[in-house]
């Protein structure tokens, strides 16, 4: 049995931060990093049939095209993940009344919607990309059991081209779900590895008043290729959702509205409209799957 200190429910059964309980979710989930991007997706569902937010987690669930789907905020980083996807598999993999995990296991589908910045100067703003792998610069998924899920050639290679300072801790790279990706492919969007960091400032290179250990990494993961497949962008949460969702046996794909260029230092003139376009190209994929 889980104790309640480690498992920690409401008074009302619900898990702990994201106030939900096992009915109140969909098979099919679609993560944004903002609470107010909820509902700017559940604004073209059919109907909607629960909502509710605690801090920064905010869940609608409802029909779109005749599919029951939850869209939930998780918030900023890596941290926040930890706790979105651990209480989601809970409310499906875990019997809360006896606290014992099930015998016959529920894997979830969870597409990321996000904003991104590119590395990379010919993939523009305002563009789509869809993560191949995610490249963990944070840490986070180290604290439980990875080496089974990480792709360490890549990793190896990447510490090396980088010349990665090990007091940061070892990068971890795990791949998206196929499954996923063979439903939301698409000719016109673009592939790569996507770098999750810790942070926004110094974990991501920005320098404002303070000097970071490596000014040249940026650089560095520009002209970083593997098997023909580059690091496109960068961003909080790709490489964490895809390793705890791989470690606990759900599909996980992240996608990306390209917001800014660091390469060329442009940023997109109307960001809104790029999310609304992958929003929707997102939605019409997973109803007619």
């Amino acid at each position: 049995m889980i104790q309640s200190s480690e498992l920690i429910l409401n008074p009302d059964g619900s898990v702990y931060h994201l106030n939900l309980k096992p009915e109140h979710i969909a098979q099919n989930i679609i993560f944004v990093g903002d609470q107010n991007r909820v509902e700017k997706i559940t604004q073209f569902f059919d109907s909607i049939e629960f909502s509710t937010q605690k801090r920064e987690f905010k869940t609608q669930t409802g029909i779109y095209k005749g599919k029951r789907m939850t869209v939930m905020s998780t918030g900023i980083g890596p941290d926040n993940i930890d706790i979105v996807i651990n209480e989601l598999d809970a409310l499906v993999n875990i019997d809360l009344e006896t606290r014992k995990p099930k015998e016959e296991l529920t894997s979830l589908n969870i597409i990321r919607i996000g904003t991104s910045g590119s590395l990379q100067a010919d993939i523009p703003v305002d563009s789509f990309v869809m993560s191949i792998f995610g490249l963990g610069l944070d840490n986070m998924l180290r604290s439980y059991l990875i080496d089974e899920i990480s792709n360490q050639n890549i990793e190896n290679e990447f510490i090396t081209h980088t010349n990665w300072d090990a007091r940061k801790g070892r990068p971890y790279v795990i791949a998206c779900s196929e499954s996923l990706q063979r439903i939301i492919k698409s000719p016109q969007m673009h592939e790569g590895i996507t770098a999750t960091a810790g942070g926004f400032y110094g974990p991501q290179g920005r320098i404002l008043r303070l000097n970071i250990q490596d000014e040249n990494l940026n650089s560095k993961m520009d002209n970083f290729t593997t098997n023909n497949t580059r690091i496109t962008n960068l961003e909080m949460e790709t490489a964490a959702i895809y390793g705890l969702g791989k470690l606990l046996g759900h599909q996980c794909l992240s996608l990306n509205a390209i917001i800014a260029n660091r390469a060329s230092g442009t940023f997109s003139e109307d960001p809104y409209q790029a999310v609304d376009a992958l929003i929707a190209y997102t939605l019409d994929k997973l109803a007619n799957s």
